[in-house]
């Protein structure tokens, strides 16, 4: 039974008008691509998302998912199911076989172990030939978004939480709000036995299907503890240059534990930390294990969390209205996840994803190149240092804003205190640990959305982001790339919520990303100064004031990926045009023009 656990706040829908035109906002969710702490694992108005659900490029991969058609007969029936899967497999000297279905109603496919992409290649355009195929994508392998941080003697200071200029702000909210009768559905490794956690937490389940990466015998069950996730050098295979996956020894991370007590840690107890929203409740859904965490079962957790129906698993008794998921791999969004996210969203569970780890040298990226954070209906977090600064792993672009996340590499106090476990392989007694990165920092907002939504239980996944992105403040050192709306602050968007001024009223402008300008229509010319992110289509006229060379920009199509544009000058004399296929830069004049991606006949650009 489908559980939708929060009432719409007065069926209020948020626009943002560009120029006559209307600006579909995105929104994003927050993921864990390669955080410096986390392990790993995969849309409100003018979010950089795109869930473009264009064909996924084959990979190695032991399974598929493959999505139908709302009418066709696979939806109904197994064994219409059973038989498409062996015609696929038909003369390939393949046999994949059915192994279930996923709670967004897609197949999980067999290929009886992991199978070379370009086996995996044809085997997806046989399901694609046919008509009944909604999608077909690999079954990927999510990681926690981790760093490891030095094995330091613990130092009792949140500086995250309330430190002038670079903290959080949460004190202040606490008056307003600790998160009294909120659930926050944790999916990762797991979380390890805690006294600071134990009066906050709620039943949750462990996805985890396959043995191995489960090693806690078992496969899928009702107890989602962290059993440990150590791994020994190349017991994950080996990577497409051939090296050992890990390359040395790793001890368990703890990953889910460190999360949850950033999210929720219970506070007034005398001992340890207090979370960001201690008056929460976490819910443990364990999706992540040895060597990661397969999409199929981080599908079927978005699913389950949020109220949604799995087969073969009993529906959850506390649904949770926010879902942190600090994991993420590189890839673009597909169609299945995406599925995912949308349902838990209309179910009215806010999604919270971290940007990913990979921001730092030699090859910075951006957080368009990593899901489930590049997903629509999703809040993507980057990560601040102790200076205020991007720090320097975090991913960034593409994010909706930004929180702390710390770096331990000079000081491990300037790392994000948490709750934590001292063991190396198996759970031994309860610690605390500095750890960092865009892990942290996405717990951090969703410890923020359950403050909202115990401030206000009217408040949709959209209005939360909204009032998120509304109510940062401008990040108070450098950012290389742009982080997004800027840094999150809790006190300040709680007390908006609490006085009814966080959100604009319907139909008034809202204001993109990292702009301080409003798209009304009139002029964005402050994206000149300030790199803003915004949604268009074939047909929109953006009006700029000029400074770059340009002043009109007319998006003239939108089509099979590619962007085809005309900058005028403002006397309308001089005319240049662009075509870009995303992702990509194009430059008419002195406008930077960064396509960020693509889904229909819509596009997601940057102007700077």
């Amino acid at each position: 039974m489908q559980q939708t656990h929060r009432k719409s706040r007065r069926g209020r829908i948020l626009v943002a008008a560009a120029l006559g035109t209307t600006l579909l906002g995105v929104s994003a969710v927050a993921m864990a691509g390669q955080d410096p702490s986390a392990p790993s694992a995969t849309n409100s108005p003018a979010s950089p998302k795109s869930g473009s659900q264009t064909a996924l490029r084959a990979e190695r991969t032991s399974g598929l998912i493959v999505g139908y058609k709302s009418k066709a007969k696979e939806t109904r029936s197994a064994e219409s199911v059973r038989e498409g899967i062996e015609a696929a497999g038909a003369g390939t000297g393949e046999k994949p076989s059915y192994q279930r279905r996923l709670g967004n109603g897609a197949a999980l496919v067999d290929l009886g172990g992991v199978r070379p992409a370009e086996r995996v290649a044809e085997l997806m355009d046989r399901f694609r030939a046919d008509p009944d195929v909604a999608y077909v994508v690999p079954d990927r392998r999510m990681q926690a978004q981790s760093v490891t941080s030095p094995n330091d003697p613990r130092i009792p200071e949140q500086w995250n939480l309330s430190e002038a200029g670079v903290g959080f702000d949460v004190p202040d909210a606490w008056g307003i709000s600790t998160g009294q009768g909120v659930t926050i559905a944790v999916l990762d490794t797991g979380i390890a036995n805690h006294s600071d956690l134990a009066a906050n937490i709620v039943p949750g389940f462990d996805f985890v299907s396959d043995d191995f990466a489960a090693k806690d015998g078992d496969g899928r069950d009702s107890d989602p503890s962290d059993p440990g996730n150590a791994t020994k050098a190349g017991e994950c295979g080996t990577d497409a240059e051939g090296k050992p996956v890990p390359e040395q020894d790793l001890g368990s991370s703890w990953h889910g534990t460190h999360m949850a007590g950033i999210a929720a840690a219970a506070s007034d107890n005398g001992q340890g930390i207090a979370g960001v929203a201690p008056g929460a409740k976490v819910q443990s859904v364990r999706v992540l294990g040895r060597c990661g965490g397969a999409n199929s079962d981080i599908i079927d957790a978005i699913t389950w969390a949020s109220g949604g129906n799995v087969p073969g698993v009993a529906d959850n008794e506390t649904p949770a209205e926010v879902i942190n998921m600090s994991l993420g791999g590189p890839g673009s969004c597909d169609p299945a996840t995406q599925s995912a996210i949308d349902g838990a969203v209309q179910r009215g569970s806010t999604v919270v994803v971290s940007a990913g780890n990979k921001g730092g040298a030699p090859a910075p990226r951006d957080a368009a190149e990593f899901t489930p954070g590049n997903c629509r209906n999703v809040i993507t977090v980057a990560a601040t240092d102790r200076e205020g600064d991007r720090a320097e792993y975090s991913n960034f672009g593409s994010v909706d804003v930004a929180a702390p996340g710390g770096d331990t590499r000079t000081n491990p106090a300037d790392g994000i205190l948490s709750t934590f476990n001292s063991g190396g392989d198996a759970p031994a007694s309860e610690s605390f640990a500095f750890e960092l990165g865009t892990s942290q920092a996405a717990a951090h907002v969703s410890g923020l959305s359950a403050l909202l939504i115990a401030a206000d239980p009217a408040l949709t996944p959209a209005d939360i982001e909204q009032a998120v992105k509304d109510n940062a403040r401008p990040v108070p050192g450098t950012c290389p790339g742009g982080c997004g709306a800027g840094l999150a602050d809790a006190a300040k968007t709680v007390e908006g919520v609490s006085k009814g001024e966080a959100l604009p009223a319907p139909g008034s402008p809202s204001t993109p990303p990292g702009t301080g300008q409003p798209t009304d229509g009139t002029d964005l010319g402050a994206c000149l100064d300030n790199a803003c992110e915004v949604e268009v289509t074939g047909g929109d006229t953006i009006r700029l004031d000029g400074t770059a060379g340009v002043g009109e920009l007319k998006i003239d199509s939108v089509a099979d990926n590619t962007l085809t544009m005309t900058g005028s000058s403002d006397n309308g004399t001089q005319q240049s045009t662009a075509s870009q296929t995303a992702p990509g830069r194009s430059t008419i004049n002195d406008l930077v023009v960064d396509l960020i991606s693509t889904d229909g006949d819509r596009a997601v650009i940057r102007l700077s």
